[in-house]
């Protein structure tokens, strides 16, 4: 059980993240792809059913023993609330009422938020998108890992408390990572919380409120869904830093399973993300996946090549921004240049050309459709 990893560190790599550059390619070859993008209604139906329910089940468990409060808060509220903490996912992309209806998004998300007892919802969005941006970005994905967790959690019995501690780490990693100021909208989530808290206090008690709790910090925690912050960007194969899940518990988490899929195309909801991999088989049937989350969690354990260290890490993308004196982020149209510019060196689109060269060069490349447009003076098997 004391056994070390034998990987000693991240590895690093010197490429941008894949999913951009797919995406380009599989817009071009499956234009229909764009006819999923948008947003589904059914996001917000079974949030608002699940919350119900926990509601409901907050209310039966005042009565009832301490052996059966504890029984009902692993299995059913750890999943239930799990699947919650998986709708910020999906409104934090404004899947569930689409862009223009911004205020909708984040109102269900307070709504999503309620049984989970702890305000997360609005802090995920704000990390959440830096993560599909900066990928593996040594400075800047949120997702990673700190040094300090891969120091700390190599041996066997290390990873078994690094997968329980997960509601822990995953809400302190972005605040030591990559701080930002709190907002206005995650003061109104704290205030919301703070009442919802006290009112199942006041009401149903402590029973209710530890059904409530717990739900989230077991199911968060070592429960079989927990399995997702490991299966979705720990190498399980070399060469690989997205997998997908294929299994089950897809149906109760949104298809957040469907990872490379999601990550080529998050502007399309995880209920048409098997349509979408229906559509472009060549592109996912012949990557490494998963087909069980409980055992991706025995494997992470068991396996001396996996650890807090089975994570890919680069620089192309904060290295960028800073030879730009662009690292703090706060003019976003010259971090969105930049970032492009990256984007086209990784793609070997024209490395050695001007910023206004390359414009008219993109200018030309759609002329076709819109003339006036242009002014030349501007393998692996699968994994399980």
């Amino acid at each position: 059980m004391g056994a070390r990893l034998s990987r000693s560190d991240f590895q690093w790599v010197y490429t941008d993240e894949p999913h951009t550059t797919r995406r380009k390619e599989m817009l071009q070859k499956y234009p229909q792809i764009k006819q999923l993008m948008g947003h589904d209604w059914r996001i917000a139906a079974q949030v608002i059913l699940t919350v119900i329910i926990q509601i409901v089940m907050a209310i039966l468990v005042q009565d009832v023993s301490w052996k059966y409060v504890w029984f009902f808060t692993y299995i059913i509220s750890g999943t239930l609330n799990h699947s919650l903490s998986i709708s910020f996912h999906e409104i934090g992309h404004n899947l569930a009422f689409g862009n223009l209806r911004p205020t909708a998004n984040r109102i269900l998300g307070f709504i999503a938020n309620l049984p989970l007892c702890i305000p997360s919802s609005v802090t995920f969005k704000k990390y959440h998108i830096d993560h599909h941006k900066f990928q593996g970005d040594d400075m800047l994905d949120p997702d990673l890992p700190t040094y300090f967790e891969a120091w700390l959690f190599q041996s066997r019995i290390g990873k078994f408390f690094y997968i329980v501690a997960q509601p822990l780490l995953y809400a302190v990693r972005p605040l030591l990572r990559v701080p930002k100021p709190v907002t206005q909208l995650e003061v109104i989530n704290l205030f919301i919380e703070i009442v919802f808290d006290a009112i199942i206090m006041y009401f149903l008690g402590t029973k209710s409120f530890v059904y409530l709790l717990f739900g989230t910090l077991l199911g968060l925690g070592l429960h079989p869904i927990s399995g997702h912050f490991i299966s979705e960007h720990y190498i399980f194969v070399e060469g690989y830093e997205t997998y997908s899940y294929y299994g089950p518990l897809n149906y109760l988490t949104f298809n957040v399973g469907y990872h490379n899929e999601h990550h080529d195309f998050p502007n399309v909801p995880g209920y048409a993300l098997p349509q979408l991999k229906k559509i472009a088989p060549d592109y996912y049937d012949n990557l490494p996946c998963h087909y069980s989350w409980s055992k991706v969690l025995i494997d992470f354990i068991r396996d001396p090549h996996l650890g807090p260290q089975s994570r890919i890490r680069r620089t192309i993308r904060s290295s960028a921004l800073k030879s730009n004196n662009a690292i703090d982020m706060k003019n976003k149209h010259q971090v969105n240049e930049i970032l492009h510019e990256v984007v086209d060196n990784n793609n070997n689109t024209h490395p050695h050309i001007s910023k206004h060269d390359r414009k008219i060069i993109n200018m030309k490349k759609h002329s076709s459709k819109n003339p006036s447009a242009i002014n030349t003076n501007e393998h692996h098997t699968k994994t399980e």
